[in-house]
C-alpha cells in the first residue's frame, strides 16, 4: 500500500501541472487485488489505456533514477497539438489535439466598425491633401465618398445594435471637410448646407462658429447684410475668453461694412477701433486710415497714421539672436540653421507687410492732410523717421520724386533724387537709377548713362540699373552691348521680366529669331497670359513662316484681349496671305466693328468687295475714308471709280467735278473727266481738255524745278548765262515730255489759235483695270485671224 500511495501522490503532483490539465479523460488509478504495479513494474507492464499517457510518459528515467542511481534528468515531452503520427494521418483527417491554435477567429462587429471607421478617415485625409494641391475634382470625389460611407456607417452601428457609441468626431470631421471642399469649388449651396449639418448637431460643441465659415460664404454672394447678421451670431456664441477669434470676426464684419454698396466707413471704423484696442495689428491700422481717407477727415487720418507706427511686431525687436559672437561652432552651427528657418521666414513677412502698410498708408494720405503733396510726404517722412521704422524714410522721399514725376514736374523729382547721391550704397543706387530712367525719358542720353553708371557702381547687384543702361544702348542701336546688360541682369535675378523682354526684342532686332522666342516663351511663364509676351511670340512665329504656331498663338491673344482690332487686322492679314479671303474678310470685319477709322482695314474692306463686283458696298468703306482724311484724294477718286465702274457714269460725272473744284490742279481727275465727256459727248469736253493740258505742264515744271534744286544743291551757284542755258533745257524737256504717247492723245481744237493741239487724256485707275468682257460670240472676229495685217485687198477679192 505505501508504494500505491507513492504513486498516488506523484499522480496529484503531475495534475497540478499545465500537462496535467489536458483535456481528455484522466482514471485515478485504484488498488487491484493481487499484485499491484508498482515503481519497478512500470517498465515491464504498462499501466491501463486510460492513465498510459499521463503516468507511463511522465514516470520515465525519472521513476529509475532511485533504482539505477545515475539516470538522466526529466526532458521534456511531446509538445502540445503535434503528433509523432502526423505525417501518417489521411487528408481530412480531424486531429483535436492544439486544434485551439490553429482555429481563425470571425470578424466581429466591433472589428468591422472599426474598419471602416478608418477608411473614412483615409477618405478624409487624401481629400485635404488634394484640395491642398488645388486638384478639386479629385478632392470633391473624395468627400463624397466619405460622407456616403460615413451614412453606411450609421446605418451598420443602428443594425449591430451600437447606436449609442457614435463616433462624433468622425462625423463632425466628415461634414467639416465635405463643407471646405465645397466652398472651395464655389459650390455654395452644398457648403452652407454641410455647415448647417453641424450647427444644428446639438452634440457637437462650439459648433456656432460656423456660422463664420457661413457668413464667409454669403460674403462672397455679395449678400452683405446677412453675412454681417451671420458674423454677428457667431460673435456671440463665442465666450469672451477666445480672443483671438472674437478679432477676426470683427475685422470680417468691418471688411464686409466697406464692401456694402454704398459702404458704411462708420460702421466699420467701429469695429476696427475696438480691435485697435484690445489687439492692434498693421492690416487693421492700414484699414482704419482707409476709412478715415474715405470720409476725409484730416485730423482722424494723422492720429491713426501715428498708431500704425507705433503697432509693435512680434519678433522682430529681438535682431540680436542672429548675431554671432565668439568663435564657437557650435554656435555657428545653430545659427545658420535658424536663419533661414520657417520661424525666420514668417517674421520675415511680418515685416514686409508692416514695410508696406506703412508706405502704402503714407502715399495714400500725404497728397490731403497738408496743403500739397510735397507738405504732405514731408509730414509722413518726419513721423517716419522719429518711429521704430526709420529705415522707410528714405523709401519715403523717393516716392516723393516719383510723385513730382507723375505730376510732370520733372525739375523738383530731379532735386528731390540727388539728394541721395551721398546716401548708403543701396538708397544711392535706386536714387541714381531712378535719375537714369527720368533722364532717358527726357531724352538726354548722356545724363541718363551718366546716372546709370553711377547706379551700377554703388550696387554692382541692382538688376534695374543694368537694364536701364541696357536700355539706353539699346536706343543708340549698340544691340550687341545692350544684350549684354540684359544678360548680366538675367544672372542677378534669373526673373527678372523687363530684362527678358528687352532682350527678346534686341535678339528679334538682330534677327536673332530663335533666341528671341526662347526669351519670349520663358517669360511667358513667368507672366502667364501677358498680351504683350504672347503678342510677340505670335508675330515672331509669323516672321518664320510658321502660319499654323502664329495663328494658334493669336487665337491665344484674342481670348484675353478679345476687341483689340489690331490683332484682329493682324490675323485677317495673315489669312489673307494664305489665300482664305473669307477668313480674312471675318476678322477684318470684326477689327473695323471695333475700330472703325482704321484706314487700312478700311481700304482692305474696300477692296474685298471691290474684287467681289459688290461696288456700292465699296462705295460706303471709301466715303468713310474721305471723311477720316478729307485731304486725301485717292479716296474720292475711288469713289468716283466705283460709281463707273457700276455703270453709273452720271453719279461718277458729278463725283469728279466735285473733285476737280476741291482739287484744282489734280491730272488724275482731269484725265476721268476727259474720259467720260470724250464717251458721253458732251460739250464740256475741250474745257477740261485745255485745263488737262496747263496742269500736266505744271507738274512738268515742277518736277523740273525739283529736279534741278536737288542737282544745284551739290555744286556753286554758276552764272546768269547758265541760268539762262538751264531755263531753256526745262523748256526742251517740256517740248519733249509733252509729245510722248502719241497713239493715246486725243486731238482738241484749240479754241484761239483754231490748231489741233495733242491732249495726254491717258489716265490709271485707281482700283485697277475693268474686268474683262465674257465673250459671248460663237466665233472671233475675223480681223483677228488676218494674215494680210495692213495690205489692201485688190477688186478681184471682194466678193461679187
Amino acid at each position: 500500500s505505501s508504494g500505491i500511495n507513492a504513486e498516488y501522490g506523484m499522480f496529484q503532483e503531475a495534475v497540478k501541472t499545465s500537462y496535467g490539465q489536458r483535456r481528455g479523460p484522466l482514471v485515478v488509478p485504484q488498488s487491484r487485488g493481487g499484485a499491484g504495479f508498482g515503481a519497478k513494474n512500470v517498465a515491464s507492464k504498462p499501466p491501463p489505456t486510460a492513465v498510459r499517457g499521463v503516468l507511463g510518459s511522465r514516470r520515465g528515467t525519472a521513476a529509475r533514477a532511485g533504482e539505477e542511481g545515475a539516470g538522466r534528468p526529466i526532458t521534456a515531452i511531446t509538445a502540445a497539438g503535434f503528433s509523432t503520427g502526423a505525417a501518417n494521418r489521411k487528408p481530412g483527417a480531424a486531429d483535436y489535439r492544439g486544434s485551439g491554435a490553429e482555429v481563425k477567429l470571425e470578424e466581429t462587429p466591433e472589428a468591422a466598425i472599426k474598419k471602416m471607421e478608418k477608411e473614412i478617415m483615409d477618405l478624409i485625409d487624401e481629400s485635404s491633401f488634394a484640395l491642398e494641391n488645388r486638384q478639386y475634382k479629385v478632392a470633391l470625389e473624395k468627400a463624397n465618398k466619405a460622407v456616403t460611407k460615413e451614412k453606411i456607417l450609421q446605418r451598420h452601428r443602428d443594425l449591430q445594435g451600437f447606436s449609442e457609441q457614435t463616433y462624433l468626431d468622425l462625423t463632425y470631421s466628415v461634414y467639416f471637410n465635405s463643407g471646405n471642399v465645397f466652398e472651395a469649388c464655389e459650390m455654395y449651396q452644398e457648403a452652407q448646407t454641410a455647415y448647417m449639418a453641424i450647427i444644428k448637431n446639438k452634440a457637437f460643441s462650439n459648433a456656432g462658429r460656423f456660422r463664420v465659415n457661413l457668413g464667409n460664404i454669403l460674403l462672397k454672394q455679395g449678400k452683405h447684410v446677412e453675412a454681417i447678421r451671420m458674423y454677428r451670431r457667431a460673435l456671440d456664441q463665442i465666450p469672451e475668453t477666445h480672443t483671438h477669434m472674437r478679432i477676426k470676426i470683427l475685422k470680417n464684419i468691418g471688411v464686409t461694412f466697406i464692401k456694402m454698396n454704398p459702404p458704411q466707413y462708420s460702421d466699420s471704423i467701429v469695429s476696427f477701433e475696438h480691435i485697435m484696442k484690445t489687439k492692434p495689428d498693421f492690416r487693421t491700422a492700414f484699414n482704419l486710415t482707409l476709412c478715415y481717407y474715405a470720409i476725409g477727415d484730416q485730423d482722424k487720418m494723422k492720429k491713426a497714421f501715428h498708431r500704425l507706427l507705433t503697432v509693435p511686431i512680434e519678433g522682430i525687436e529681438d535682431d540680436d539672436r542672429y548675431l554671432q559672437y565668439g568663435d564657437d561652432p557650435h554656435s555657428s552651427l545653430v545659427l545658420e540653421a535658424i536663419k533661414d528657418d520657417e520661424l525666420r521666414k514668417i517674421e520675415r513677412n511680418k515685416k514686409r507687410l508692416a514695410e508696406k502698410a506703412i508706405i502704402q498708408a503714407a502715399k495714400l494720405i500725404a497728397p490731403v492732410i497738408e496743403g500739397t503733396e510735397a507738405l504732405g510726404f514731408d509730414w509722413c517722412v518726419d513721423c517716419v523717421r522719429e518711429s521704430q521704422h526709420n529705415e522707410l524714410a528714405s523709401e519715403l522721399e523717393i516716392n516723393k520724386a516719383i510723385m513730382f514725376l507723375k505730376q510732370k514736374d520733372f525739375q523738383k523729382a530731379v532735386e528731390a533724387l540727388k539728394v541721395f547721391e551721398k546716401k548708403n550704397s543701396k538708397i544711392a543706387s535706386t536714387a541714381a537709377n531712378n535719375l537714369s530712367f527720368l533722364y532717358f525719358l527726357k531724352g538726354e542720353s548722356n545724363e541718363a548713362e551718366k546716372y546709370a553708371d553711377q547706379a551700377i557702381e554703388s550696387d554692382r547687384y541692382n538688376q534695374c540699373a543694368l537694364v536701364n543702361r541696357g536700355n539706353i544702348h539699346f536706343k543708340a542701336g549698340e544691340l550687341e552691348k545692350a544684350r549684354d546688360y540684359y544678360q548680366e541682369s538675367l544672372a542677378i535675378e534669373s526673373g527678372c521680366a523687363e530684362a527678358l523682354y528687352n532682350l527678346g526684342l534686341t535678339f528679334k532686332t538682330m534677327g536673332n529669331l530663335d533666341n528671341a522666342l526662347e526669351c519670349f516663351e520663358k517669360l511667358h511663364t513667368i507672366l502667364n497670359n501677358c498680351p504683350e509676351v504672347i503678342y510677340q511670340i505670335a508675330a515672331l512665329y509669323d516672321m518664320k513662316q510658321d502660319i499654323q504656331q502664329s495663328v494658334d498663338w493669336f487665337m491665344h491673344l484674342i481670348t484675353i484681349v478679345p476687341t483689340d482690332p489690331g490683332i484682329l487686322s493682324q490675323i485677317g492679314a495673315i489669312y489673307d496671305q494664305d489665300s482664305d479671303r473669307s477668313q480674312a474678310f471675318q476678322y477684318f470685319l470684326e477689327s473695323h466693328k471695333y475700330f472703325p477709322s482704321d484706314i487700312s482695314t478700311i481700304s482692305w474692306l474696300g477692296a474685298f468687295y471691290i474684287d467681289g463686283q459688290f461696288h456700292e458696298k465699296a462705295i460706303q468703306y471709301f466715303e468713310r475714308a474721305s471723311l477720316i482724311e478729307p485731304q486725301e484724294v485717292k479716296w474720292q477718286l475711288m469713289i468716283a471709280s466705283c460709281y463707273r465702274r457700276s455703270g453709273n457714269y452720271q453719279q461718277s460725272l458729278a463725283t469728279y467735278k466735285k473733285i476737280h473744284m476741291r482739287f484744282p490742279d489734280n491730272v488724275e481727275c482731269l484725265k476721268f473727266l476727259v474720259r467720260i465727256c470724250t464717251d458721253l459727248g458732251l460739250k464740256e469736253l475741250q474745257e477740261y481738255a485745255n485745263k488737262l493740258k496747263k496742269a500736266e505742264k505744271a507738274k512738268e515744271l515742277r518736277e523740273q524745278r525739283r529736279e534741278n534744286s536737288g542737282r544745284r544743291s551739290g555744286r556753286n551757284r554758276g552764272s546768269g548765262g547758265s541760268e539762262r542755258s538751264h531755263s531753256g533745257n526745262r523748256a526742251l524737256s517740256g517740248r519733249q515730255n509733252s509729245g510722248r504717247k502719241q497713239d493715246q492723245e486725243i486731238a482738241i481744237r484749240d479754241s484761239s489759235s483754231g490748231r489741233k493741239k495733242p491732249v495726254d487724256a491717258t489716265y490709271s485707275d485707281p482700283i485697277g483695270e475693268l474686268p474683262p468682257r465674257p465673250r459671248t460670240a460663237a466665233r472671233s472676229r475675223v480681223a483677228d485671224d488676218d494674215d494680210f495685217g495692213d495690205e489692201e485687198l485688190g477688186d478681184d477679192l471682194l466678193p461679187e
